[in-house]
């Protein structure tokens, strides 16, 4: 093969990803955790660790734990992230979450679209609760979710209250917050009870420490 014509393929490849994440800002380095700390701390704690450009939380780390929330809080946006999970492990995207100690957990108030090992963890079996649900509230319209080990692409889509969860450039739910049909949602899951839960329209978002090995990497947003 030519050299100009591996260089032009490179240069196109390169504009092509520019024009793609084109209004998208990162939220990861892949170096370093800055832009995140620890739910209700001041930092990152050490079980999140940074594996070959991705963040990794780390369960064997018995100190540092926690669910890693952004800085910085988002309303309408477009969330674009890769996720991968070791065997049996759970874990999940949370978003609009309203960090305050009166909530105890990220999940207090913050809507999930679940990470899983569909095959080999317990989640698994249990209806919106596979990866790519919106958790225990909406089902996916299909799987979509790549084998143990693989890297998977999703994406959440939040906009004057329409929200949509991808995975893998499939559309897997799509639904309207905070209107009646948001309220019964909410009223027939577990976290009917839930003070605050799935209420507010601003917030931060949530990688989850469920006690598993997972891996986040190429982390962007475009607010919307």
């Amino acid at each position: 093969m030519k050299k100009s014509f591996v260089v032009a393929a490179l240069l196109l490849a390169t504009t092509y990803g520019a024009q793609a994440q084109k209004g998208f800002k990162s939220l990861f380095d892949g170096k370093t955790t800055t832009g995140w700390h620890t739910y209700n701390k001041s930092a990152a704690g050490s079980a999140w660790q940074i594996d070959n450009g991705a963040l990794m939380m780390n369960p064997a780390t018995k100190e540092g734990r926690g669910d890693l929330v952004t800085d910085k809080e988002y309303s309408n946006f477009h969330l674009k992230l890769e996720w991968k999970v070791a065997e049996g492990a759970n874990s999940g995207i949370i978003f609009f979450v309203h960090e305050d100690p009166k909530f105890h957990a990220t999940y207090s108030t913050g809507p999930e679209m679940q990470v899983l090992d569909d095959d080999k963890h317990p989640d698994g079996k249990i209806n919106k609760h596979n990866s790519g649900d919106l958790y225990d509230l909406i089902k996916s319209s299909s799987r979509a979710t790549k084998p143990v080990g693989e890297w998977n692409l999703a994406e959440i889509i939040a906009k004057n209250g329409k929200l949509e969860l991808k995975l893998n450039g499939k559309s897997l739910v799509k639904t309207t917050m905070w209107d009646d049909n948001w309220k019964a949602l909410i009223a027939g899951s577990k976290f009917a009870k839930w003070e605050g839960f799935g209420a507010y329209k601003s917030g931060k978002i949530a990688l989850q420490d469920h006690g598993d090995k997972v891996w986040y990497r190429n982390i962007m947003i475009k607010e919307l």
